[in-house]
């Protein structure tokens, strides 16, 4: 059946089919669980009338998204038999076969990473991990941040791992893909054994978050901070709360994660902030966001341009169009920017370059005036002067073994 131009219910027999209108979900990042790439079939919700505001007030089925509101200031809509209902987060045990994943990228700081979770609550829109969930037969939207899989065994594979004749240690982080203070890390705990593994072991790492759960091992962090085997990243990409709010929608507010700065810094954690992704007409505020990090006691930075792979393009168009519909269009002609892209892949509907020299700070002039802001801002606050060197020299294979040491 033919889709109309400007769906409308109509009951009777001259009936159409009429698509449901995509929705904000409270406390979700995602509106839809869009299909993953490797689907074969594809299936779209369609209202068929019953139990509807749709058949009571027609004239109103689209026009809330239509005008941008924030669903978070209506409670009405969330009273709406049409509004979607924020789905529940479900926790998978996955027995993990290894803990180390190796990194060849050119542009990324560390060369090995640990991720005890795969999916993250948080919800980030933005999140370039989003499609990894598409090679566990999830959706990169909904399902990525409401089923999370989590290595109940990490801790014992890394241990394993660590004290193979073989292993050289090298720049490691906890947290790169999805965050590792996540909710579901209050029960489970398993970022804090992976600390408490490379601890035993004197392997220095870094992590990265956006939650205020780091404060929790604190007992653990300040020790190897002053031992130089730990430093802590914690992401802040904007001071608006209602931004916040909705792209990043179950992370720690804004003011909360500078808290978490402070509270690091006052107890001697080397730690650092990051303003990433930059994303042009939203996150506008970049140079308020360091100086509050360096107020916090923040001692280095970086950034990144927001890149979209595979589904992640489609979701974050998505999320535009609900947030901030006047503005969509020009986001993402910025982002192209960002990415100095021709004319002809333009056309071809790429958004972004994903090339090893490029995909982090972007390349033309837009990305250059990017860097030059961030680099001003950054002299004038004297960040990065000193970049925290963590020492290699302490790795014992034997502790992670769980045998003593003569040292």
């Amino acid at each position: 059946m033919k889709t109309p131009a400007n769906p409308t219910v109509v009951y009777g027999a001259e009936a159409e089919w009429v698509p449901i209108p995509v929705q904000a979900i409270r406390g979700r990042g995602a509106a839809t669980a869009v299909p993953h790439r490797f689907e074969r079939d594809v299936r779209e919700a369609a209202d068929d009338g019953w139990n509807s505001q749709a058949r009571l007030h027609p004239e109103k089925a689209g026009d809330r998204q239509e005008d941008g509101c924030d669903p978070g200031d209506d409670e009405d809509l969330w009273a709406s038999p049409l509004s979607p209902q924020a789905p529940a987060t479900r926790v998978h045990l996955e027995t993990a076969r290894s803990a180390l994943s190796a990194n060849d990228s050119p542009d990324i700081f560390f060369e090995l990473s640990v991720n005890p979770y795969r999916g993250c609550e948080h919800g980030c829109t933005y999140c370039y991990a989003r499609p990894t969930h598409s090679y566990l037969n999830f959706s990169p939207g909904l399902d990525f941040e409401t089923q999370i899989v989590a290595k109940h065994n990490i801790a014992e594979v890394l241990r394993h791992e660590l004290a193979q004749p073989r292993y050289v240690p090298r720049l490691l982080n906890i947290g790169s893909a999805t965050d590792c203070y996540q909710p579901v890390e209050r029960e489970l705990r398993l970022t804090r054994s992976v600390i408490e593994v490379l601890r035993d072991a004197r392997h220095p790492f870094s992590l990265i978050t956006k939650s205020s759960g780091v404060e929790r091992d604190m007992d653990l962090l300040v020790p190897l901070a002053a031992q130089r085997l730990a430093a802590v990243y914690v992401t802040v990409t904007t001071l608006d709360a209602d931004l916040a709010r909705r792209m990043e929608p179950r992370a720690a507010a804004p003011h909360r994660r500078l808290r978490t700065i402070r509270t690091l810094a006052e107890a001697g954690v080397p730690v650092g902030v990051s303003v990433a992704p930059q994303i042009p007409f939203i996150t506008e505020d970049m140079e308020q966001v360091l100086e509050a990090a360096r107020d916090a006691g923040a001692t280095s930075a970086f950034y990144t341009v927001l890149r979209l792979p595979w589904e992640l393009d489609a979701l974050f168009r998505e999320w535009l169009q609900l947030h901030y519909p006047q503005r969509a269009a020009r986001v993402m002609a910025r982002v192209q920017d960002l990415h100095n892209l021709s004319d002809v892949q333009r056309a071809a509907g790429k958004t972004y370059e994903s090339d090893f020299a490029t995909r982090m700070k972007g390349s033309g002039l837009w990305a250059d005036l990017l860097r030059q802001r961030f680099a001003a801002t950054c002299r004038k606050l004297g960040l990065n002067r000193e970049r925290e060197g963590l020492d290699m020299t302490q790795f014992r294979p034997g502790l992670a073994r769980g045998q003593g040491s003569l040292f």
